[in-house]
């Protein structure tokens, strides 16, 4: 049996860094390494991190899912982009923000991963055309924690190149392990008390479930997954489906 890949990077300025390779494929195999890593905010990226990252992971481009108001709170363009990794900025969220739930009985995360596909469709499609260019090369995709906008993307390619169900819901949740780690640099550098109860900020996996459920009720089509389905309605376009699926099939 092949041995487990190790999906944590251990970067000094980075949380929540991981390679999405050596997820099981519906149809056998597994997820390549060394083509897409998410994380968390690039705020604290250290020289160091950029030179495991450029001249070791090869990377080559930056997803940014921040809104314009996040990038310029942390100062504007980040060490990636300053080093010349070409970094695209695609918010998943309006800058006027988004509407509350209409029900208490709406779970918010749901609520909130749902409204990243319907306010923000456009940058969700523009991020996954640009994964599966052939000029794409190793990409990172990060927001603030790498667990909430990054994982709705991540989810939804991963679900429409065919991992497994329950590992693209794993995947998701794995987050879960670095969220104390997330707070505790962020209060570290802001002088701000650590939280008593981190439990509102983990993510669930029941919900990343609920939100891949509704896409297969609404887009599935012939047994396909609704993933898939949604970006195809949304814009893209088969062959860069297909390209993507080329690209993260080992």
């Amino acid at each position: 049996m092949a041995a487990p890949v190790e999906r944590w990077l251990a970067l000094e300025g980075l949380d929540n860094v991981r390679d999405v390779g050596g997820l099981p494929m519906r149809d056998g195999g597994t997820t390549r390494s060394g083509v897409l890593l998410r994380s968390g905010s690039l705020r604290h990226c250290t020289p160091a991190d950029v030179t495991h990252l450029v001249d070791e992971f090869g990377l080559r481009l930056v997803l940014d899912l921040r809104t314009q108001r996040e990038i310029d709170a942390d100062g504007g363009p980040t060490a990636l982009a300053r080093a010349g990794v070409e970094t695209l900025a695609l918010s998943f969220i309006p800058e006027e923000g988004r509407e509350l739930p209409e029900s208490d009985d709406v779970d918010p995360l749901v609520h909130n991963y749902l409204g990243y596909l319907r306010d923000r469709a456009d940058n969700v499609v523009t991020a996954v055309r640009r994964l599966a260019a052939a000029d794409a090369g190793p990409t990172l995709v990060h927001c603030a924690a790498g667990k909430d906008r990054t994982g709705v993307l991540v989810a939804l390619v991963l679900d429409a190149v065919g991992v497994e169900r329950d590992a693209v819901v794993a995947d998701y949740a794995l987050s879960a392990e670095q969220v104390e780690a997330l707070f505790r640099r962020w209060t570290a550098a802001s002088g701000e008390p650590m939280p008593e109860d981190l439990t509102p900020h983990l993510p669930r996996a029941e919900a990343m479930a609920v939100v891949l459920a509704h896409l297969d009720a609404e887009y599935g089509t012939n047994g396909a997954g609704g993933s898939a389905g949604w970006l195809l309605a949304h814009g893209l376009d088969e062959g860069s489906l297909a390209h993507l699926r080329a690209r993260l099939s080992a």
